[in-house]
C-alpha cells in the first residue's frame, strides 16, 4: 500500500538540486504532489515541527539473506530461516532510514513479492540473486583442508565458463534479477583466495556483461585491487564494489569507462573492532588488516578523478546494526553535500532508478525527517540518538497506511 499525508512544518532539502524549501510536503498515493504552502486537505497531517526532510537513504550493498559472517553456515541455513531472518534485517534497515536496498548476493523473487505487497515493512528491494563465483574465488567458501561438496547456496554460486556464466545470467534474470553480481578479485572472508588477485578471465566478465547488457541490466562486481578494477571495468563492470586498492590509474579507468564506487567502509571497521564477536577467521583478520586502511584513500581518488561515488554498508550477521556508523566513515573524506548526494542520487542514478533520491514533485515520497540539517550538523545524519521520522511511499514506517 501507498499513503495519503500532508507534512507541514518542514524544511524539505533536495540532494539534487541544493534547493531548501520551508512548509509544507503533499503525498498522494504514495507521491510526492507538492511541497511549498499545501492548503486545506483531507489527507492526514504529521506536524513536523521545523524538522529537516530529506530523501530516504540508498543503500547499493545490502545483503538481506546473511545470518553470519560467511562459510558453508551461511550457504546451507534452510532457507525458510534465512528469509524471516531478511525480513527482520530490511526492517531494520528502513528504521534506520534506508527506503531503498540493493542486495547485491541474494534475494530471490519470493521474497520480492511479499515486499513488494508490504506483507511485512521493508525498504524498496532490488536484488542480484546469488553471486557469481570462479572455483577458489571470493564466492567458494570451501577451505582447503575440508574434502566437501558446494555449488550453490543462498548468496553465492560457483560457475566456470562461458556458456555456463551466460545460462546462470539467465535464470537470474528468468527469476527476477535487477542486476548481476560477480566476484572479480579475492575477499576477507574468503578462505583461499589472495585479496590482490583478479577472478574470471576477461572472455568470462564480458560474457556476463553481454547478458547483463541485453536485458537492460548491468553488473557489479566485487573487485579490490588496481588490477582487478581494471581488468573489470576494461570488459564492462559498471559498478565497482569496494575498490579499496585502487591507485590513480585505476580511478582514472573507471571514469573513463563510466563505472561508480561503491565504498563499504563499515564492513571493515565493524570487521575490525568485532572479530571476536563475530568469529572472524586469522585468515580473515589478516585480510581485513591489509583493506582497512585504504577505503578513505581509494574514495579521494576515485572523486578527484570524476568517479561517482556511491554508498553501501556490506555488514554480515550480526554487523548489521552498525549501518549508520557507515555514514560516519564516509563522512571522513567527503563534505555533507557530497555524503549526502552517495547516500540518495548517486546510487539513485547507479540503480537507473532517477525517481529515487530526490525531494522533488512526482518522486516517491521516500523521506527521513531529521532534528537538524545535515548540511550544518552532518551527525544528525546517523546519531541513532536524535529523534528521526521514516516515510516510506507515503507512510510513516511504524504506522500502516
Amino acid at each position: 500500500m501507498s499513503g495519503s499525508l500532508v507534512l507541514r512544518n518542514g524544511r524539505f532539502r533536495d540532494p539534487e538540486s541544493g534547493s531548501v524549501v520551508e512548509g509544507d510536503l503533499l503525498v498522494e498515493r504514495g507521491v510526492i504532489e507538492e511541497i511549498g504552502s499545501v492548503g486545506a486537505t483531507e489527507a492526514p497531517a504529521l506536524d513536523l515541527g521545523g524538522a529537516t526532510v530529506v530523501p530516504g537513504f540508498l543503500d547499493a550493498h545490502f545483503h538481506a539473506f546473511s545470518t553470519c559472517m560467511g562459510g558453508l553456515e551461511l550457504e546451507r541455513r534452510a532457507l525458510s530461516f534465512v528469509a524471516i531472518n531478511a525480513t527482520r534485517r530490511l526492517g531494520a534497515a528502513l528504521a534506520r532510514g534506508f527506503t531503498t536496498v540493493r542486495d547485491v548476493a541474494g534475494g530471490d523473487a519470493g521474497l520480492a513479492q511479499a515486499l513488494d505487497q508490504q506483507l511485512v515493512a521493508a525498504p524498496r528491494y532490488l536484488y542480484s540473486g546469488p553471486a557469481l563465483s570462479q572455483t577458489g574465488g571470493h564466492g567458494d567458501p570451501r577451505p582447503a583442508d575440508l574434502d566437501v561438496c558446494f555449488h550453490e547456496g543462498h548468496m553465492n554460486e560457483i560457475v566456470d565458463g562461458v556458456d555456463d556464466l551466460r545460462r546462470a545470467v539467465r535464470r537470474r534474470f528468468q527469476q527476477g534479477a535487477h542486476v548481476i553480481k560477480i566476484m572479480t578479485s579475492g575477499g576477507v572472508v574468503s578462505p583461499v583466495d589472495p585479496i590482490r588477485i583478479p577472478q574470471y578471465s576477461a572472455e568470462e566478465i564480458a560474457a556476463v556483461v553481454d547478458e547483463a547488457t541485453r536485458r537492460g541490466s548491468y553488473v557489479a562486481a566485487h573487485s579490490y585491487s588496481s588490477e582487478a578494477v581494471i581488468h573489470s571495468v576494461t570488459h564492462g563492470v559498471r559498478s565497482i564494489e569496494h575498490g579499496n586498492l585502487i591507485d590513480s590509474a585505476a580511478a582514472r579507468t573507471m571514469a573513463e569507462h563510466g563505472a561508480y564506487l561503491v565504498p563499504t567502509l563499515v564492513a571493515y571497521d565493524s570487521m575490525a573492532r568485532r572479530a571476536d564477536e563475530v568469529g572472524l577467521s586469522p585468515v580473515g583478520r589478516a585480510k581485513n588488516a591489509e583493506v582497512l586502511g585504504s577505503g578513505k584513500d581509494a574514495i579521494t581518488l576515485a572523486t578527484e578523478a570524476g568517479v561517482p561515488v556511491g554508498f553501501g554498508s556490506d555488514l554480515m550477521g550480526d554487523l548489521e546494526n552498525d549501518q549508520l556508523r557507515g555514514l560516519q566513515l564516509q563522512a571522513e573524506v567527503q563534505t555533507p553535500e557530497a555524503l549526502l548526494r552517495s547516500l540518495t542520487t548517486v546510487n539513485a542514478a547507479l540503480f537507473r532508478r532517477p525517481e529515487l533520491g530526490r525531494l522533488a514533485v512526482g518522486s516517491p515520497a521516500d523521506l527521513v525527517a531529521l532534528a537538524a540539517d545535515p548540511m550544518d550538523d552532518v551527525e544528525v545524519l546517523w546519531d541513532e540518538s536524535r529523534p528521526r521520522t521514516v516515510v516510506r511511499a507515503g507512510v510513516p514506517v511504524g504506522l500502516s497506511a
